[in-house]
């Protein structure tokens, strides 16, 4: 059977418990110093500190969908990845242009600003590893599940800092293009989840797995609920 939305819309998802690390973040009025709430996600206020963190994201996406283009034998998962490694390219050109104008030099890797997301950037690691380790449908089952979980965190971390930094200019167009262009490739990833549990007749398996804990974008749930430096 086909999988569809079942009407469920995708700000249900996010702020009635479609992500579980961002359901652990910080409430309103107990967000650390230094960061900017919506919704239960939280991300630095400082804008250095959100940008590298924007970057530190586009990058493992882009790694990601490099690795899918090769292990993956499925022309759904592999044309998803080939759209999500230029669009990332694309957007990731576009944070390190906005930086170079505001003179601000962005770190490869973000530096942790505590032992949680210290945590989250090594499983970010440790996942990509085990992507690594896999191939055909293993590898299409791990990477796009973890796709549907990773954009729902990323979608909320943007409408934290959209809503919470007071940005202006070509920084509020920036966050303004990634809240319309990060749900259609959140949308893309579960249609084409849905495909993979319709082929190995497992019908509803995938909505579970949009949750797991997998891919740099969903541990980036937990990077903006620390502290910046």
């Amino acid at each position: 059977m086909k999988r569809t939305l079942h009407g469920v819309t995708l700000a249900a998802v996010l702020f009635t418990g479609g992500v579980s690390l961002a359901q652990s973040a910080t409430s309103p009025t107990t967000a650390a110093k230094g960061t900017v709430e919506f919704k239960g996600f939280v991300v630095p206020a400082d804008p250095k500190a959100f940008l590298e963190r924007l970057h530190y994201i586009n990058q493992s996406e882009i790694k990601q969908a490099k690795l899918a283009q090769q292990n993956s034998q499925n022309p759904d998962v592999r044309s998803y990845a080939k759209m999500m490694e230029d669009s990332h390219t694309a957007s990731d050109q576009k944070v390190m242009d906005y930086a170079k104008s505001q003179n601000l030099k962005l770190a490869e890797m973000p530096k942790p600003a505590n032992d949680l997301e210290k945590k989250a950037m090594a499983a970010d690691k440790a996942d990509l590893a085990k992507l690594q380790a896999l191939k055909g449908a293993p590898f299409d089952s791990m990477y796009m599940s973890a796709q549907v979980g990773a954009h729902d965190a990323a979608i909320g971390k943007v409408m934290a800092a959209q809503h919470g930094m007071g940005a202006t200019g070509e920084l509020a167009t920036l966050l303004t293009n990634l809240t319309q262009q990060l749900p259609k490739h959140r949308d893309m990833a579960y249609q084409t989840l849905g495909k993979l549990d319709d082929a190995m007749g497992v019908g509803g398996a995938g909505m579970q797995g949009g949750t797991m804990d997998h891919g740099s974008m969903n541990h980036g749930a937990t990077d903006g609920a620390t502290k910046t430096k």
